[in-house]
């Protein structure tokens, strides 16, 4: 599994040979490119209707686009987009090679970040190669992206222990997310090997200095290795 960051909560995923690009939002100062520069993939997953998360859901034609059914019929009616599924919080939905589960986020769902719009509940989103069963294997890779969310018990008692993620990427930038001290409790406790920070320094009031949540995760006592990327930066996970 091929995971890619363009800044701010933008990853790109590859799952075998599918393509899925989450939160599309390249009017960021991490990334260097332009949604045309990127190559289109198979699926768009949005995790909640705020600007700086669907911006450019619309740019990729021919790719399907996925979340909330009141998220994709907003992106249908108002972005053109043709191609959509909605899904909701616990389903798991086979997109190709890869099996996407939908989990809880804590956050607030404006769409454009105007607050006129109802667009469900905010998720994020669990990908896995396999489908996820009681019995655990070992050969399963498994991403978790959490969304813009604050510390939840969800994390500890459900995404961890049940949907297995490898790696995670979290956000950190504090003020409308976790901080660097929540999100390290966030990487204990869903006992991560791999964990990437996202959502930080795009705006002023989500500037941090990232060392501070380097700092957390060992002070929180989790064994994850800390994955700080450039834009644009790949990581394979194996």
């Amino acid at each position: 599994m091929e995971l890619t960051w363009h800044g701010h909560s933008t990853w790109y995923v590859t799952v075998g040979d599918t393509s899925l690009l989450i939160d599309p939002f390249f009017d960021n100062p991490i990334t260097s490119l332009e949604p045309s520069d990127v190559e289109t993939p198979d699926y768009v997953l949005l995790t909640h209707g705020h600007a700086d998360h669907i911006a450019d859901a619309g740019a990729f034609d021919g790719a399907t686009v996925v979340g909330t059914p009141e998220l994709v019929g907003y992106v249908e009616a108002e972005m053109g987009v043709d191609e959509t599924l909605g899904m909701n919080i616990g389903g798991t939905v086979e997109l190709g090679d890869a099996f996407v589960t939908m989990v809880r986020a804590d956050h607030t769902n404006g769409i454009n970040t105007s607050y006129e719009f109802e667009a469900g509940v905010p998720g994020g989103y669990v990908i896995s190669d396999k489908m996820p069963t009681h019995e655990s294997d070992e050969d399963t890779t498994t991403f978790y992206h959490a969304g813009d969310t604050g510390l939840m018990t969800d994390m500890r008692e459900i995404t961890g222990p049940y949907l297995e993620p490898d790696a995670a990427a979290l956000p950190v930038g504090d003020h409308y997310t976790m901080g660097p001290w929540q999100a390290a409790i966030a990487a204990d406790w869903l006992d991560v090997d791999h964990v990437f920070p996202m959502h930080y320094n795009t705006f002023p009031a989500i500037e941090i200095d990232i060392r501070d949540f380097e700092h957390e995760v060992k002070a929180a006592g989790s064994h994850a290795e800390v994955h700080v990327l450039d834009g644009d930066e790949s990581f394979t996970l194996e």
